[in-house]
């Protein structure tokens, strides 16, 4: 499987990195985020745009994005997550496409999230080729907040996000309603490991029941997990420092086989 550097960060390479969201609502708010950030076990930080008021606005975004670059000493992956897959834009696809072209051209984020599916196939293919033309490295997303998906479909989705799209790393998050639903997404993470990926894997099942798998989903195949900072962008994220805590105990009892 390949790695991927999101700046300085590698994705693959055999540590499970932590990722941190932004969330403020105000350029303010941002800035303490981002200042907070310093006190803050994490390997990449996430601009959740979608939390911003008047995300749609080009100089705000590009003025947020300056800011963030003088005060964060990490890798930025840029999100704008949609109403569709729980977050709090209501955009429409060429709202989403132009976006995401003004934060490729920035030359200030290093990594974009493209969601894969929200947008049909043909807006996300040509939000990663753009991303690629501007050197970034892009995140496939796929998110279900109402249900997990059978094993083989979370696969499938999986397998479009490199294959078909073309994306670097490829991201699924689902909402477990039974124990078993979290294993049905650790099989799927497995099975996506060991007979189709090339590109690194982030998974995760969310909401109380689906903290295990932001715990141990390193042994199934994915490459990062998602821990809270100031505020959580998605049921169940885990404190980042206690989340780091605990994936570094694990990883030292590994070691000492």
């Amino acid at each position: 499987m390949d790695t991927v550097k999101i700046g300085s960060a590698v994705l693959g390479g055999g540590r499970t990195l932590v990722i941190v969201p932004l969330t403020g609502s105000t350029p303010g708010g941002l800035a303490e985020d981002a200042r907070a950030m310093a006190d803050i076990p994490a390997d990449i930080a996430e601009w959740r745009i979608d939390h911003m008021d008047g995300w749609r606005s080009g100089p705000l975004l590009l003025s947020c994005l300056e800011m963030l670059r003088r005060e964060l000493r990490l890798p930025l992956l840029a999100t704008l997550r949609t109403a569709g897959e729980g977050g709090r834009a209501g955009a429409s696809p060429g709202e989403y496409a132009s976006l995401c072209g003004l934060l490729c051209e920035s030359g200030m984020i290093d990594a974009l999230d493209v969601e894969a599916f929200s947008m049909g196939e043909e807006v996300a293919a040509d939000a990663i080729r753009h991303a690629h033309a501007c050197g970034l490295p892009a995140v496939a997303s796929s998110h279900d907040f109402a249900s997990t998906p059978p094993r083989e479909e979370i696969v499938r989705r999986l397998r479009r996000m490199q294959d078909a799209l073309g994306a670097d790393v490829l991201k699924i998050a689902v909402m477990p309603r039974t124990p078993a639903d979290v294993l049905t997404l650790l099989a799927a993470t497995e099975e996506m490991r060991a007979r189709h990926a090339r590109k690194p894997l982030i998974t995760m099942s969310m909401g109380p029941l689906g903290v295990a798998s932001r715990i141990c989903g390193h042994y199934f195949g994915s490459a990062a997990t998602f821990g809270c900072g100031r505020a959580a962008s998605a049921p169940g994220q885990m404190d980042a420092g206690e989340l780091r805590t605990v994936l570094r105990a694990l990883e030292r009892t590994a070691a000492k086989k």
